[in-house]
């Protein structure tokens, strides 16, 4: 299991290279990679900051990922999630699980970043053409998370 909370940007390819390596009982990688949009409820978005507590943030995401480990038969996790200031096209997330089998590492993977979405502690502005805005949950969100029942 990997969760780091970061500024920095994340090599997708090496993240994904690491989390599998030397492991032949690997049958199946889910992947998610969440990107800043230009556009968000119809208005233009010129960077977003995502705020959280640190030491809080990670204790969320390990208690979301051990979830996941309870309900799937994973090999290994991976949650990376950024903090601070981006641009449209940057990364934010990356979550990846591997499995034996594919639906298992599928499914880990969307619970993962439905329950990442609802549960963990982050706040998010946005800066667009009327000015700077925090986002709120959506019902949407909430409703995919909630497919899943409670832990």
């Amino acid at each position: 299991m990997t969760v780091r909370v970061q500024e920095a940007d994340f090599d997708i390819g090496a993240e994904l290279a690491s989390l599998t390596a030397g492991n032949t009982a690997v049958g199946g990688l889910g992947v998610f990679v969440g990107l800043v949009r230009d556009v968000a409820d119809g208005t233009g978005v010129s960077a977003l900051t995502l705020e959280h507590y640190p030491g809080m943030t990670e204790k969320a995401l390990e208690g979301i990922e051990a979830e996941a480990r309870d309900r799937w038969p994973l090999e290994d996790t991976l949650i990376i999630h950024r903090v601070g200031r981006m641009l449209p096209g940057d990364n934010i997330v990356l979550v990846a699980c591997t499995s034996a089998h594919r639906q298992a590492a599928l499914d880990a993977t969307t619970f993962l970043i439905d329950w990442l979405k609802t549960k963990a502690p982050f706040w998010k502005r946005e800066e667009t053409d009327q000015g700077e805005r925090w986002v709120d949950a959506r019902e949407s969100d909430d409703q995919a998370a909630a497919r899943w029942g409670a832990p």
